[in-house]
């Protein structure tokens, strides 16, 4: 079981920068690839980032690639999303979520998942 807890959203203009951070329970969080996922309002969730278990491969959805970076600190059982560059279409909740398919775009590869945290990004 992995628990995840995400942290860091708020309110942003356009163009600034926020960084979300997701801590994880368990000991086995380093056995896990984790990406993070969005939804807006009436919309599908979807796929934003993600990183492979050693942090070594990381893979971006096209409207955030440039922008966005992901991150993770095994030791503090962490993953991060650095999002700079704030567009108002980057408003959504962001959830993160762990994997043990390796790095994947497809939520139902996801077996855990935290409960979002709110991005606004006002223009």
């Amino acid at each position: 079981q992995v628990q995840l807890v995400e942290s860091g959203g708020g309110l942003v203009q356009s163009g600034g920068s926020l960084r979300l951070s997701c801590a994880a329970s368990g000991r086995t969080f380093s056995s896990y690839a984790m990406g993070w996922f969005r939804q807006a309002p009436g919309k599908e969730r979807e796929f934003v980032a993600a990183i492979s278990w050693s942090g070594g491969k990381t893979y971006f959805a096209d409207s955030v690639k440039g922008r966005f970076t992901i991150s993770r600190d095994n030791a503090k059982n962490t993953v991060y999303l650095q999002m700079n560059s704030l567009k108002p279409e980057d408003t959504a909740v962001y959830y993160c979520a762990a994997t043990t398919q390796g790095l994947s775009d497809y939520d139902y590869e996801y077996n855990y998942w935290g409960q979002g945290t709110q991005v606004t990004v006002s223009s």
